[in-house]
């Protein structure tokens, strides 16, 4: 089966998010010192709004989106809110059982389900899916056992290559852009999320 023909099947696009949604880069920001005299920090990183709004886009079509990831940040609860995403896990270190439980909510096989990953830790999840999908610069056990491979970095479109490749094999592509191209469609792009503002 042709990656595209996977892609046609495809009713959940589950993202990582550290190189995937983002570059990889981890920020720590100094706060001060916890209770104990210890350094204290926030982590934060970088999202692309192209993604943003390629995620936007793939909602409009009917596209159900998650992420899925082992760090816990809450840069990264802030940032799937304003996206609307559809379910957040973070803290999980097997990503397995958060996908499983993805697919009961939804009534959905793993067929059904495209993942995108970029590291070793993602390869359980991508070999029971129906859909793997690596990242441009991902390690290379990752690319061999993806069917698809994005032409963007992570956090600079990856994210908006899968979705727009998922759209596109299942003939929805065009009509979810021209949401954004007509201005009589305002009210009912605002509703699905801020994308990529």
């Amino acid at each position: 089966m042709t990656a595209t023909e996977r892609a046609s099947r495809i009713k959940v696009l589950v993202f990582d998010v550290d190189g995937v949604l983002t570059d990889g880069t981890l920020w720590f920001i100094p706060t001060g010192k916890d209770a104990n005299a210890q350094p204290v920090a926030v982590e934060t990183k970088g999202f692309s709004a192209h993604d943003g709004l390629g995620i936007a886009i793939g909602r409009t079509a009917g596209l159900k989106v998650a992420i899925v990831t082992k760090r816990q940040s809450d840069t990264v609860a802030v940032r799937m809110r304003d996206l609307k995403i559809d379910y957040v896990y973070q803290g999980q270190h097997f990503k397995m059982r958060a996908v499983q439980e993805i697919c009961t909510k939804e009534g959905i096989t793993l067929d059904e389900v495209a993942y995108v990953g970029d590291d070793v830790i993602d390869l359980p999840v991508m070999n029971h899916v129906g859909l793997a999908i690596a990242v441009a610069n991902a390690r290379p056990q990752v690319k061999q056992m993806a069917h698809w491979t994005t032409t963007n970095l992570p956090g600079q479109g990856a994210g908006r290559d899968a979705i727009e490749f998922i759209l596109e094999a299942q003939g929805k592509l065009a009509s979810a852009m021209a949401t954004y191209l007509d201005e009589a469609n305002e009210g009912k792009v605002a509703d699905i999320g801020q994308g990529g503002m």
